[in-house]
């Protein structure tokens, strides 16, 4: 099975996908997890883990609620949201809210200087015992380069790496995952133990096309919807 932990949907301001599109792109691109991380709301990842109930879906498709949360030093994801984390916070107050309502905190595309929102370096550091994930493969990155930096940062610090499509078209959905067993994923323990023992795998492409592909759609596609 597959587990996507980061991605965008309608309920973001830069992104066009439907939020009743995600389940079957999930399906055929074998994801079985999927975390919806919109940018400092989580009532897209609310209304879709309800469709998903709702659909008989739940043993198929499990959605994770997070949030790509915009702090003052950066943006950090947290997962498994009971209530929406506030924007404009200092980075560590941020993931002591997530963590108080039972969430992980996800350190995404950390590493990548061409990212405007990366958590900043010195942050990154003081940061490092609040991490409880480092996304170690990023579809979106600027060069698949800042994943392995990434990925050795994560082994020096001893956490578990995961990889997510950060998908802002519905074709995105799928290229940033990781490779486990078959297991069913309802806890933040459960994902912990299922990145310990997964792959992380993913499909770059480089950020200009995937640029032009996104105005496209938001141009044409979402203009088209209203």
């Amino acid at each position: 099975m597959r587990i996507d932990l980061h991605c965008h949907t309608e309920a973001s301001n830069d992104c066009q996908t439907r939020l009743t599109d995600v389940p079957s792109r999930c399906r055929s691109q074998n994801i079985q997890v999927q975390a919806i991380t919109d940018h400092n709301v989580k009532w897209g990842a609310q209304q879709l883990q309800a469709c998903v109930r709702d659909q008989g879906l739940e043993t198929t498709l499990s959605i994770i609620v997070g949030e790509e949360v915009s702090t003052r030093q950066g943006e950090i994801i947290g997962l498994f949201l009971q209530e929406m984390v506030p924007a404009g916070l200092n980075a560590d107050e941020t993931a002591e809210i997530i963590h108080a309502q039972g969430g992980l905190v996800l350190l995404p595309h950390g590493f990548d200087p061409f990212k405007r929102h990366r958590l900043r370096s010195e942050v990154r550091e003081s940061l490092a015992d609040h991490i409880d994930i480092v996304e170690s493969f990023n579809a979106q990155i600027s060069a698949p380069h800042w994943n392995r930096v990434a990925e050795v940062w994560a082994t020096q610090h001893h956490l578990p790496i995961s990889g997510g499509s950060d998908a802002h078209t519905l074709t995105q959905i799928g290229r940033g995952w990781i490779e486990t067993h078959d297991c069913f994923v309802q806890r933040p323990d459960d994902l912990i133990k299922a990145l310990w023992t997964g792959d992380v795998a993913g499909k770059w492409i480089h950020p200009v096309p995937s640029f032009l592909n996104k105005v496209w759609i938001e141009r044409f596609v979402g203009a088209s919807q209203k």
